[in-house]
């Protein structure tokens, strides 16, 4: 494996032998052992968010965007209507799951390097009382900006409205706490910022919201209130779990917290995106978004402006020196993505940085 590229990808993405290594495992889905496993992990991730008094953690099979349209099949009403605030590809992929699920929506979009407002929904809810929910990205992938989670959530609980929130990319860097930021449900997954692999989402849902939502679900799988009342009673999943995902996530948070948990975790992605940024800047190429609105998740970067230039052969060049990078993810302007998450520090950044400049000398793009 030391071979292996670094994947600088917003997830999947690099992870260590030790959690590799917990999946050389093979488990009983309905033994005891892994059942204790399964519980032991949702405990740990309900501490991150400190939502054990008001929120079930509920582990899902499957992607990310599984775990979203979960939440939004369960949680909201079949009568319900949902605000979704978009400035990128998710928000739009979250209004396409209300429409093929039959829910009532409407969207607010911002441009992609404008984060939505409070100001924006308090305006929003004030307009349209038959709102029950609003649904909102923490931090959009698509470009890496970070929107204002903690003062929109103070303003959808005062008009009394109920929060869903996509913290996909976000989760375990960015702090969240549920005793302070008001949300009916917080959606991750474990192949992000945890920096396990993929193939598990939780919803974080909140106690009462779910016990009431029994009969929503569009779907039997995907019913997040039935996988709870299950698991309450018999500590399994519903259906075949991914056994090997869970172990490799439990021994993922395990080195979570001998790292020092989600500040430490932060602060590395912060390094790393400094790291990023500033050696990127040496290179003229540009970022996306200004820094106060740049999670430290992943990075957006303007192409460069020169006809040698090709993402595709600019790709497999950085490959070929050990670094997967992510392609643009904008419609209007061309671009490229950097993930600043992963098994990966400061020094791995500059690394990367380094081939990066190598490549477009290379490509006769940087005549430096």
């Amino acid at each position: 494996m030391s071979n292996a590229p670094i994947l600088l990808t917003p997830g999947p993405l690099t992870t260590s032998s030790r959690t590799r290594q917990a999946m050389l495992v093979d488990w009983g889905s309905w033994d005891r052992d892994f059942n204790q496993l399964t519980a032991s992990l949702c405990e740990q991730l309900l501490a991150i968010v400190n939502g054990a008094a008001t929120h079930h953690c509920v582990p899902l099979q499957g992607s990310g965007t599984f775990a979203v349209e979960a939440a939004i099949g369960t949680l909201v009403p079949r009568d319900g209507k949902v605000l979704v605030l978009i400035n990128g590809a998710y928000g739009q992929r979250l209004a396409k799951i209300c429409k093929v699920l039959g829910r009532a929506y409407s969207t607010f979009e911002t441009a992609e390097d404008q984060p939505t407002t409070a100001a924006d929904v308090d305006r929003l809810l004030a307009a349209d009382p038959a709102v029950t929910h609003v649904a909102l990205i923490h931090c959009e992938t698509s470009t890496g900006i970070l929107n204002p989670l903690p003062e929109i959530a103070q303003v959808v609980k005062r008009h009394g409205k109920r929060l869903i929130i996509d913290a996909m990319s976000s989760f375990g860097a960015l702090p969240i706490d549920a005793a302070h930021v008001p949300f009916e449900a917080l959606i991750a997954a474990s192949g992000k910022c945890l920096e396990g692999v993929p193939g598990m989402g939780f919803v974080f849902a909140e106690k009462n919201a779910l016990a009431a939502s029994e009969g929503n679900c569009h779907s039997l799988a995907m019913d997040l209130q039935d996988q709870q009342a299950y698991m309450a009673k018999t500590g399994q999943w519903r259906f075949t779990p991914p056994t090997h995902v869970v172990a490799a996530l439990h021994e993922a948070l395990v080195q979570y917290n001998e790292e020092g948990g989600l500040p430490a975790r932060h602060q590395r992605y912060a390094d790393n995106c400094k790291t990023l940024l500033e050696g990127m800047a040496k290179l003229g190429l540009r970022s996306f978004l200004p820094a106060e609105i740049q999670a430290p998740i992943i990075v957006t970067f303007h192409a460069p402006r020169d006809a040698r230039y090709q993402f595709k052969d600019f790709y497999e060049r950085v490959k070929a020196k050990g670094f997967i990078l992510y392609p643009g993810k904008l419609t209007q302007v061309e671009t490229f993505r950097v993930g600043c998450i992963g098994v990966v520090g400061a020094e791995g950044m500059q690394a990367a940085v380094d081939a990066v400049a190598q490549v477009l000398r290379e490509m006769e793009v940087l005549d430096i």
